[in-house]
Parts: structure tokens; C-alpha cells; sequence
């Protein structure tokens, strides 16, 4: 099967110049100076908007919890 309407070179490049990803949109926090995304909760402190929405100590401590059991499940096989 032969193509029917080839596109040159030149076409397939000017249709994909405008496929490149742009730089994200990233904000330095007030309070800690660490850099966050825009528009999405900060994940060192857990705050959105002038609020805290995500209580990252106990996601944390949860997170080690889990990982000291697996070590130990681990350590029992």
C-alpha cells in the first residue's frame, strides 16, 4: 500500500514545533523558601492556598511504620 498524500519534511516539523513542554510553574513558599509547584498542595508543609490541607507528620510516620514492618516481615522469612 502506497501513501497517498506524503508530507514533506518541513510540514511534519512545523506541526511539531508546537508539541515542546514548557517550563512549570513553580512559587517559592513565604514561610519555608521551599519551592512548590502552583496550584497544587506543597508537600513539605501540606499547604494549599493559605491552608493546611495534608497533616504531612502523620503521612510520615505512617510511611515509616509501614517500612519498619515490611523490614520486619522481611527479617522473618
Amino acid at each position: 500500500m502506497t501513501v497517498r498524500m506524503r508530507h514533506t519534511r518541513s510540514h511534519t516539523a512545523q506541526r511539531r514545533a508546537h508539541h515542546a513542554l514548557g517550563t512549570p510553574a513553580v512559587a517559592k513558599d513565604k514561610k519555608t523558601g521551599d519551592l512548590y509547584m502552583k496550584h497544587r498542595v506543597s508537600l513539605t508543609t501540606g499547604m494549599y492556598a493559605g491552608r493546611q490541607v495534608i497533616d504531612v507528620n502523620k503521612k510520615l510516620d505512617k510511611k515509616i511504620k509501614k517500612r519498619e514492618s515490611r523490614m520486619k516481615d522481611a527479617g522473618a522469612r
